[in-house]
């Protein structure tokens, strides 16, 4: 996927470049993969597939059109921003982007310089320049991402990036997150509390029964038959019983 040119770059403090790492850790979704407190594994694309990572089997259900809150703590600082992309599966996301090096002032050379943001983002990539930042953090920080107007999915991956400038290659860190786009969202198959099963109130079935608008069924109109049979019955040997 291309990238446009037609925004601003993130850039680097204009210091020699230092290996170092800024890792972040995904709260909200819920990680695909287990995660240590540093947010390790992040550093394989598309969503920290190094090493053996142990899939914690969540996914999490979202109604159309719904916006998804996205929380990360970024544990070791630097300067960047985030971007957020979806797909059908961890094959389907995008590639990581290229990123244009820096020459700093010394000569070196700032692998990581700047990497140009996508002002009007198109699937697979839902939003860019998120949480853009020069200095650390002070907190977890929060953003929000609609998800696309009629997309549904029952089983589709989240992925937030962090980019990271003044920082040596690689420039990124990966999470994911397993998600579930439907119609009605989290409440999809959770029974009705009040039993009316669809029916529109006043109308014959309101209720969950058949023929009646008053929420009860036909078996309550079976049960109130039946005790008035038994009633005359018991007044009729009652009298019979005077009569002898």
């Amino acid at each position: 996927m291309i990238r446009t040119t037609k925004s601003f770059a993130v850039l680097a403090c204009l210091g020699a470049a230092t290996p170092a790492y800024a890792h972040f850790v995904l709260m909200q979704p819920t990680n695909w993969a287990n995660q240590d407190v540093n947010g390790i594994p992040e550093k394989t694309a598309p969503c920290g597939n190094e090493g053996t990572p142990v899939a914690t089997n969540a996914i999490t259900e979202y109604k159309v059109g719904d916006t998804v809150t996205i929380q990360i703590n970024e544990r070791i600082a630097h300067p960047g921003h985030y971007f957020v992309a979806l797909a059908a599966d961890q094959a389907s996301l995008p590639k990581d982007p290229t990123v244009t090096p820096v020459t700093n002032p010394d000569g070196t050379i700032d692998q990581c310089g700047s990497l140009a943001i996508v002002a009007n983002p198109t699937l697979p990539l839902l939003a860019d320049g998120l949480l853009v930042h020069t200095s650390a953090f002070t907190a977890p920080q929060t953003t929000q991402v609609p998800l696309p107007v009629g997309m549904t999915c029952d089983h589709c991956v989240l992925q937030v990036v962090e980019f990271m400038s003044n920082h040596g290659a690689p420039c990124f860190y990966h999470h994911c997150a397993n998600i579930k786009i439907t119609a009605t969202g989290a409440d999809a198959g959770v029974p009705d509390p009040t039993g009316d099963a669809g029916t529109v109130p006043g109308s014959p079935g309101a209720g969950g029964g058949c023929c009646d608008t008053h929420g009860h069924g036909s078996s309550a109109w079976l049960g109130l038959l039946v005790g008035v049979i038994a009633l005359r019955r018991r007044r009729s040997a009652r009298m019979n019983g005077t009569q002898h």
